[in-house]
């Protein structure tokens, strides 16, 4: 194979940008050959955007069966991603999703269970991996030079979103249309890289606010509290109301701290452990030598031509993932984890009882506003098939 033939699921604003990356040559080794829409309107925009050498298709099935792509892209709304991408493993293809992974893990376990059966390529577009900060303070993290994780606090309230945004479409923001609100649609991306960098917690205790500050169903606001198995605490805090907003993201271990901001990461280094310091210290008050530093940052943040190209070099030579598919039930555990908490009131210990998550949420998409309407090529709204 000296190229991928490549179909889109999916020509909305994500799936229109995808379209055109491959198309204008931005990802090599790769060739866009169709697109998937059931609406009319995103088809047409299609036959005038990417020339009449990219195929039309109505369905996933009709696009499928034409035996024309080796690698599907699906870019569709959140529920129809396990399902369509079981599909395209059960025709041989190779599948990129989008986030998130689904809205419910029982769903996307089984899609991982799908995939695991075969020998195709399946990733995810978690594209904040290949920023060159997050990279660096996994390295960090990872060669010990952080020491062991003490504390994790991200504010990530920087995702302003007004009334008119949720208006825009009768999905927006609902049960049924969307699965959830600011942790579901805005999120996705921080809860992969938290877990991606520290690991995943123990138990979970979350607090929400559904519609606290628009005409919404879902959340709005969150602030949730992690504990790990070795005592470390996290805090999560995120929002759509906050203007002007947060991104901070601050670690705590045995070494110092690191806070990525603003593009910057900054490390505050001690030069001798807490814990040897807390040891051996006797002079009563007094704190470990510590540095700070502005760690320099090297390479480019490719964003999601980044994790195309490195999709299609997996598969064509074996390349490894930057964000194996697999790995999306684990941001989607922590966002299912604080939702169940703030629905029960309560602690949830992870793994979670799935069941249990999924008979809260039929509850709330069977009061949801919006009706999904079942199209051929789709599935209905729990995603099965």
């Amino acid at each position: 194979m000296s190229f991928v033939k490549i179909g889109i699921i999916g020509i909305g604003n994500m799936g229109r940008k995808h379209a055109l990356n491959i198309k204008e040559g931005r990802v090599p080794g790769a060739k866009l050959i169709a697109v998937c829409d059931w609406d009319q309107d995103q088809l047409q925009w299609a036959k005038e955007h990417l020339g009449s050498d990219v195929k039309l298709f109505d369905s996933a099935e009709s696009m499928f069966d034409a035996n024309v792509i080796d690698a599907v892209l699906v870019a569709t709304p959140h529920y129809d991603h396990p399902p369509l991408a079981i599909q395209a493993f059960e025709k041989g293809l190779h599948v990129l999703i989008e986030k998130p992974a689904g809205v419910y893990t029982k769903q996307v376990r089984e899609m991982n269970e799908v995939a695991a059966k075969t020998d195709k390529v399946f990733g995810i577009m978690y594209n904040q991996r290949t920023n060159p900060i997050y990279r660096k303070l996994k390295d960090l993290i990872d060669s010990g030079e952080l020491g062991e994780i003490r504390r994790v606090n991200w504010i990530i309230t920087s995702w302003y979103r007004s009334q008119s945004y949720y208006d825009s479409g009768g999905w927006r923001a609902t049960w049924a249309g969307e699965g959830g609100g600011v942790l579901l649609n805005q999120d996705p991306h921080q809860l992969d890289l938290w877990q991606w960098l520290c690991g995943m917690p123990k138990r979970v205790r979350a607090f929400m606010g559904f519609g606290k500050m628009h005409n919404i169903e879902v959340e709005d606001d969150v602030t949730a509290y992690v504990e790990y198995e070795n005592g470390a605490t996290g805090v999560f805090i995120t929002s759509t109301s906050d203007t002007p907003g947060t991104n901070r993201l601050e670690i705590t271990g045995d070494h110092g701290k690191i806070v990525v901001e603003d593009d910057h990461l900054k490390f505050w280094r001690l030069r001798i452990p807490e814990r040897q310091f807390n040891k051996e210290y006797t002079g009563g008050f007094g704190e470990p030598e510590c540095w700070k530093c502005e760690v320099p940052i090297e390479g480019e943040n490719s964003q999601h031509i980044g994790i195309l190209k490195n999709w299609v070099l997996a598969i064509l030579k074996g390349t490894p993932l930057l964000a194996p598919g697999e790995e999306g039930i684990l941001g989607l555990t922590l966002s299912n984890a604080m939702h169940l908490s703030a629905w029960t009131d309560d602690w949830v210990d992870l793994p979670m009882d799935e069941d249990l998550f999924y008979e809260k949420l039929e509850e709330k998409i069977k009061s949801s506003t919006f009706k999904k309407t079942v199209r051929k090529a789709t599935f209905d709204v729990t995603g099965t098939h």
